[in-house]
């Protein structure tokens, strides 16, 4: 059973998360429609222990003991284990192989995998590296990380032709990048081994960063057929293990 004050306190660090100038005890109580005495009390709670700081115009902001905590929970956490339980599903309902990869230069290096029985042998498996270039993981890096990180690891690639379909120069590589960008997902057609058809997706921590990537790949006669719900399972993977992460997609202004 929810616990009413408790959960006040989070809601109150879910709305100063959003606001970089702070807010004071009347616009929070507004925005949560809480009473005013009533939010006085938690805020000046949460101020003594150092969880909020407050300015000389009496505008409370989060304060520096959650960056400590931060700290600390994120050196404890290993999202390769994480990921067990999402890549266990998404190998269940797909019926095909799904890995987790992070970045390290200008490669990826597997950190976990799934493996369906019925899939076709791959020499993609944990702790092995493999480029970001032709890779529907690394493709998913290239896409979704900060322009700038994006643009000097492309700079550095030295492009070698792993099979006849391996995308062959930076310009070719931007146009299929910028593609990814516009529908959410990566994709490896065949480019790293014949016959292999891959789909990777980002994953975000609670900075909004891309920290990792999912993915599922198969044989392309298998795969192709059922694309679309690939492609859906991934993006609902990407969001829950994103929010476990601590993420939460930032609203447009209009």
């Amino acid at each position: 059973m929810a616990v009413k004050s408790a959960e006040r306190v989070f809601q109150i660090f879910e709305l100063l998360e959003n606001s970089s100038n702070g807010m004071t005890n009347k616009e929070i109580s507004e925005a949560l429609k809480f009473a005013p005495s009533s939010t006085l009390g938690i805020l000046q709670t949460m101020l003594d222990y150092g969880y909020l700081m407050v300015s000389e115009g009496k505008r409370y902001s989060l304060g520096g003991k959650l960056v400590r905590l931060g700290d600390i929970a994120a050196s404890r956490f290993d999202i390769g284990k994480m990921s067990a339980p999402y890549l266990k599903y998404l190998m269940n309902t797909l019926k095909e192989t799904c890995f987790l990869a992070v970045l390290s230069g200008d490669e990826i290096v597997y950190i976990a995998k799934e493996r369906c029985e019925q899939t076709i042998n791959t020499n993609a498996n944990i702790g092995s590296r493999k480029p970001v270039y032709c890779t529907g993981l690394g493709k998913s890096f290239l896409a979704f990380l900060p322009e700038k990180e994006s643009k000097e690891i492309i700079d550095q690639i030295d492009f070698e032709e792993y099979t006849h379909k391996t995308v062959k120069n930076k310009e070719d590589l931007e146009k299929q990048l910028e593609e990814f960008r516009e529908q959410g997902y990566a994709i490896d057609d065949q480019e790293i081994e014949e016959g292999l058809w891959c789909a990777a997706v980002p994953i975000y921590d609670g900075s909004r960063r891309m920290v990792a990537a999912i993915s599922v790949s198969g044989p392309i006669d298998r795969m192709i057929p059922k694309k679309e719900k690939i492609i859906q399972e991934l993006l609902n993977t990407s969001k829950c293990m994103s929010e476990q992460l601590g993420y939460h997609k930032e609203e447009k202004r209009i």
